[in-house]
């Protein structure tokens, strides 16, 4: 479960300070789905970066499961995004030189999974989001909605509690936004995931069970009726291949293919 408490955000813009966040008071029960909804400028990403751990409150607490990642170590802050937090991005954030199953197999190395074991997990998660037959094709050579794609089952394949995504349907077409959505909230409910996005996307965020309408730093919230719940915990979580951690930030692509294959190499 998270709680913030009284979170606030402060950036300096030269002689200006500005207040992307001002006072937020919010719950998220496992295995919720909360959707961030605002206009540009208005907090929506500064709000999910505090939820995964990404920065720090100027002040406030923000708490999963009881611990302040406002106030924990850089260390561990890092080891628990690796461990309980999968994320996705609008654009996508692989690494050019992998291979789809390169890419999913990043969010493992910072838990030290043995090459082995990282190999049949991220191609079981490419499986599970309807690739498995795009594992040693590069990013260049799929279309954004396969990218985004392994993107999930990036974030997946650890197996985390929370699944964060920033705007996930915002580089992709009507019709592939819509296949998207529906894989990540089949993906929500059949696994008991903590579910937080970020949207533009007003038709998105009304298939939310709860809304947070974001202004000027401050939110409003909305239940929304005839949404789904997931089931926290669910027997599925157990199975699902698991996810990543920013491996683009601990790890580069020359020290993951050193690891996997002895030396750097080109593609």
């Amino acid at each position: 479960m998270y709680k913030l408490t009284g979170v606030t955000k402060r950036y300096t813009r030269g002689k200006e300070t500005v207040e992307a966040l001002r006072g937020i008071d919010l719950t998220i029960e496992d295995g919720d789905q909360l959707v961030i909804q605002g206009p540009t400028g208005g907090g929506k990403s500064t709000l999910l970066q505090m939820i995964g751990g990404l920065d720090r409150p100027t002040s406030g607490g923000v708490e999963l499961d009881g611990v302040d990642l406002a106030a924990i170590s850089e260390a561990k802050l890092t080891r628990l995004r690796a461990e309980k937090i999968g994320i996705i991005f609008q654009s996508f954030n692989l690494i050019p030189t992998l291979t789809a199953q390169e890419n999913v197999e990043t969010a493992l190395v910072p838990l030290g999974v043995k090459p082995a074991e990282r190999r049949e997990r991220a191609a079981e998660a490419l499986r599970s989001v309807g690739l498995g037959e795009r594992l040693t094709h590069v990013p260049t050579e799929l279309s954004g909605g396969q990218q985004q794609r392994v993107a999930i089952a990036r974030a997946l394949v650890k197996k985390p509690k929370v699944l964060l995504a920033d705007e996930p349907t915002g580089n992709l077409d009507e019709g592939t936004r819509d296949d998207i959505m529906g894989l990540l909230e089949g993906l929500w409910h059949e696994y008991g995931l903590t579910f937080v996005m970020v949207t533009h996307d007003s038709s998105i965020a009304r298939r939310a069970p709860r809304l947070a309408t974001i202004k000027a730093g401050q939110i409003t919230l909305t239940e929304q009726a005839g949404a789904r719940r997931a089931v926290p915990g669910g027997d599925g979580r157990d199975h699902l291949p698991g996810q990543e951690q920013y491996a683009q930030q601990l790890y580069t692509p020359e020290q993951f293919t050193q690891e996997q294959y002895g030396a750097p190499r080109g593609r």
